[in-house]
């Protein structure tokens, strides 16, 4: 899939994205198929059977594949199911069928596009240096498109155009003028097809229009890439999905009888879907749709290398891969593995040809094994889900995708049997290669991390913007909806009310002053809170108080879930190390079990300034917890205007791999942000990383410094350390803390006494 640059935001516009593989597969299976079946005299009773088989196949694989987009949503689609059924060994040869498929995806579509073009041209059939014509045509138009996606998505994107569009459009064309000239006619089902004589015609048929579902993949690796959530994005995707297989489905069976019946499969000069529209349309839209056609098999062409270029990458950056296969050029696209697919196609094209036939069942042999792993690999996890709660409705979902398993299952061994001899023998010499050339670097470059697993992962996928597993990420923002402040009756804590009531301003939102207290001191406390609430009421923003008896930290917390208080601020002392361990903090404690986030003031002598947050530094370490920041750093920087420094500390000893998929990761936050009306920067310095906090912090006067928090405590807090610890310890603005651990019970117990915050 080629790299997303945006949210897709409603099911259309996922169609167009990725629907330009399937939506041309009507434009060249029927050639071979109807030349098997005329040939050999069975057509009469074997068509209809193949096309109805071919419709039951695309719905009940649809179906499967709806369950795999409510599965797996972070754009791995079938393949991210097979690892999490099958295993690690699944990773590999997934990785080494895709590349096959995606260098067979160029092959077939170059052909395909030379044919219509051949169909026009005749004169490309012919011989020059002892090969046809159309051979040089083929190896111009390899090396432009390799060129031209190079140069990078957007140029890639404006030079291939809409296509899908257009070839959607000219599909629903010709169905409507076939059901005017001839009526609605559907294809017939003679059951002799399925008798000794036919059958092995039958399913031949079936097996090459079955390629039609090649592209079938690429909407279950979209999921990630729409706006929503998880459920919403799933929706979409299956929404495209049957946009796109419900006009091959509709194309087929309506224009399909017409192809057979006004096309020469055997007219080796012009294909048979040209034939058809030149007989079927009125002039010039014969050739309008020979232009389409060209569109759109050069756009699918460009596709292909667009994956193959994210495929490298991730697997580079998954160690499966050397460095130099997935380093990004000038345009910042991995460029090598596009010219290794042009040179690839230029060697096949010399020495076989440009007939998308002698690639197509090779072609879809390759989909065919990926598409049987995902089927069985779904029936795996439906079985072990019936084993534990059985019903009805899910036994039949079991069934249909069982049989949808051994349908393609079905095809995949049709194909291999029928063109062994003629190139699908291939893959028992390639798979072995390329899954033992996977293994070699994964050993010799040795596992990645947790955190370079899963930045590869994300890499692989598209775009590090493009996955759920951000954790909240960017799918949801939370601006604070309701504040909480609390205060002891001092100065340093009445620091807080400055930028509390800034916040509130800015947002719309209510404030509450809280205050723990003992039994005998809640009225006077409550009157000092309601003083402190008419001062500072400005008339936009309601203030309410509240006082509480109880444990400090405890109480507080409490209070904000009651609340549903979203954000605390409140200052700190900021004492540090045994000091801190003995005599205790309220801060301190409440930080270790917060479950909301909290803005901590550093207090001291110098009375709070206003600050209008014009720079903030956000930490991230490409792991999905230091994420936990990024739902709330996107409100606040709209809201004030502020400028993002994004901020990662390389680990010691590093590999420079883990260096570069950083910066990635870091250019993919700061497009989105950049996308967002945001000014952003990437950061990628440093070796201590709370030293390197407060000094960037200090030199770029940073306003605003948010990170995520494990909240360790006690012995191992004065042991271990945290980053966020010595942040706020040390920094000389604002901090925001966002806790990354799991809501839990407030077990332990502080002692009731004037800590000062």
């Amino acid at each position: 899939m080629a790299h997303v640059s945006r949210k897709l935001s409603n099911a259309f516009e996922g169609a167009l994205a990725g629907g330009g593989d399937p939506a041309t597969s009507p434009l060249y299976i029927f050639g071979p198929f109807l030349k098997l079946i005329v040939v050999a005299g069975v057509a009469e009773v074997t068509f209809g059977a193949s096309l109805w088989l071919v419709v039951l196949t695309i719905a009940m694989v649809s179906a499967m594949y709806r369950l795999v987009m409510v599965w797996v949503t972070d754009g791995s689609g079938g393949s991210g199911l097979s690892e999490e059924e099958f295993g690690s060994w699944a990773v590999k040869l997934n990785a080494g069928i895709t590349f096959i498929e995606y260098t067979l995806t160029f092959l077939v579509s170059m052909a395909a596009l030379v044919t219509f073009i051949a169909d026009r041209f005749p004169v490309l059939n012919e011989h020059f240096l002892g090969l046809q014509i159309r051979v040089f045509v083929a190896i111009g138009l390899s090396v432009l498109t390799g060129w031209l996606v190079n140069r990078g998505p957007k140029v890639a994107a404006a030079a291939f155009g809409p296509a899908t569009a257009a070839v959607l459009l000219l599909l629903w064309v010709m169905v409507f003028s076939t059901i005017w000239q001839y009526g609605f006619q559907l294809p017939t089902i003679d059951w002799q097809a399925f008798t000794a004589p036919y059958i092995g015609f039958t399913f031949g048929g079936f097996a090459r229009i079955l390629a039609v579902m090649t592209g079938i993949e690429v909407f279950a690796n979209l999921v990630a890439a729409y706006d929503g959530p998880p459920a919403q994005k799933s929706r979409k995707a299956f929404g495209s999905l049957l946009i796109i297989m419900g006009t091959t489905a509709v194309a087929m069976l309506v224009v399909g009888p017409i192809i057979y019946q006004l096309a020469d499969p055997l007219n080796p000069e012009v294909s048979v879907f040209t034939q058809t529209m030149d007989q079927l349309l009125p002039t010039p839209l014969p050739f309008i749709g020979t232009l389409v056609g060209v569109a759109v098999l050069l756009s699918a062409s460009a596709a292909s290398a667009q994956g193959l270029q994210n495929l490298f990458v991730g697997l580079r950056f998954r160690h499966y891969l050397p460095k130099f296969m997935g380093k990004r050029n000038q345009f910042g696209v991995a460029d090598k593995p596009v010219w290794l697919e042009v040179g690839l196609a230029i060697v096949c094209f010399i020495a076989f040809g440009t007939h998308e036939e002698t690639y197509l069942a090779i072609y879809a042999a390759g989909v065919f094994i990926l598409l049987s792993m995902t089927g069985w690999a779904a029936s795996k996890r439906l079985l072990r889900q019936l084993r534990h709660t059985f019903s009805v409705e899910q036994t039949a979902v079991l069934l249909g995708t069982i049989l949808a398993s051994f349908l393609t299952t079905g095809a995949t061994i049709i194909i291999f049997e029928e063109r062994f001899l003629e190139g699908a023998w291939t893959y028992l010499l390639f798979l072995p290669l390329l899954y033992a050339i996977f293994s070699y670097f994964r050993q010799h470059l040795g596992e990645p991390t947790a955190i370079e697993e899963r930045l590869g992962h994300l890499i692989a996928g598209g775009s590090a913007l493009a996955t759920p597993d951000m954790g909240q990420g960017f799918a949801e923002v939370h601006p604070p909806r309701h504040i909480l402040v609390p205060l002891d009756g001092s100065t340093l804590a009445e620091m807080a009310l400055p930028v509390a009531t800034q916040f509130a301003n800015q947002f719309k939102t209510p404030i509450t002053l809280f205050s723990v207290a003992e039994t005998s001191t809640k009225a006077s406390q409550k009157a000092y809170l309601d003083n402190l609430a008419t001062r500072w009421q400005n008339g936009a923003q309601p203030i309410q108080t509240d006082c509480q008896s109880g444990p400090i930290a405890a109480t507080i917390q409490l209070t904000a879930v009651a609340q549903n208080a979203d954000l605390i601020i409140m200052s700190t002392h900021g004492r540090s190390g045994v000091q801190r361990l003995l005599l205790g903090s309220v801060a301190g404690q409440l930080v270790q079990q917060l479950t909301r986030p909290v803005l901590l003031l550093r207090g001291g002598e110098e009375t709070a300034v206003l600050t209008q947050f014009q720079k903030i530094l956000v930490t991230l370490d490409g792991s999905k917890y230091a994420e936990r920041v990024l739902p709330y750093m996107l409100p606040i920087a709209q809201q004030f205007g502020s400028q993002l420094l994004l901020l990662t500390v390389p680990q010691p000893n590093a590999q420079e791999t883990l260096g570069l998929k950083m910066n990635h990761y870091l250019e993919s936050m700061v497009d989105f942000c950049q996308k967002q009306g945001v000014v952003a920067q990437a950061h990628y310095t440093g070796r201590d990383p709370a030293g390197t906090v407060i000094q960037l912090s200090q030199q770029e006067n940073v306003d605003l410094i948010m990170l995520a928090t494990h909240g360790r405590g006690g012995w191992q807090r004065l042991l271990l350390g945290s980053v966020a610890d010595d942040v706020v310890r040390q920094a000389s603005c604002p901090v925001f803390l966002v806790p990354i651990q799991e809501k839990r019970p407030l077990h332990r117990q502080f002692p009731l006494h004037r800590q000062r915050f």
